[in-house]
């Protein structure tokens, strides 16, 4: 069973960086892309960053380039989303997720199968 739990949420003033932490097991990294989607209430889910688990194609949305980083550590099972340069519109609930190759490259981790729970982080002006 493939189980995923996200960590290091908070409240950080813009400009600040944060680092979320995900948990994974049940799965290898070498067969499912690992990825994190966003959300605010009441708006459409936004793929954030993903890597495939073929060729470690690594996908980042636009509004995120640039200033935000994910890692993966295989041994340790734990992905990571480093974030920087963070700003108020970035505040939402972070998911981490895994899931298919095809929705990776296509920008889509919110699309993967499995999901952790979300970890709220949310940037002050």
């Amino acid at each position: 069973e493939v189980q995923l739990q996200a960590s290091g949420g908070g409240l950080v003033q813009a400009g600040g960086s944060l680092r979320l932490s995900c948990a994974a097991s049940g799965f290898s990294f070498a067969d499912l892309a690992i990825g994190w989607f966003r959300q605010v209430p009441g708006k459409e889910r936004e793929g954030v960053s993903c890597i495939s688990s073929s060729d470690g194609y690594t996908y980042y949305s636009d509004s995120v380039k640039g200033r935000f980083t994910i890692a993966s550590d295989g041994a340790k099972n734990m992905i990571y989303l480093q974030m920087n340069s963070l700003k108020p519109e970035d505040t939402a609930v972070y998911y981490c997720a895994a899931g298919t190759d095809f929705n990776c490259v296509r920008g889509r981790p919110y699309e993967f199968g499995s999901r952790g729970q979300g970890t709220q982080v949310t940037v002050s002006s």
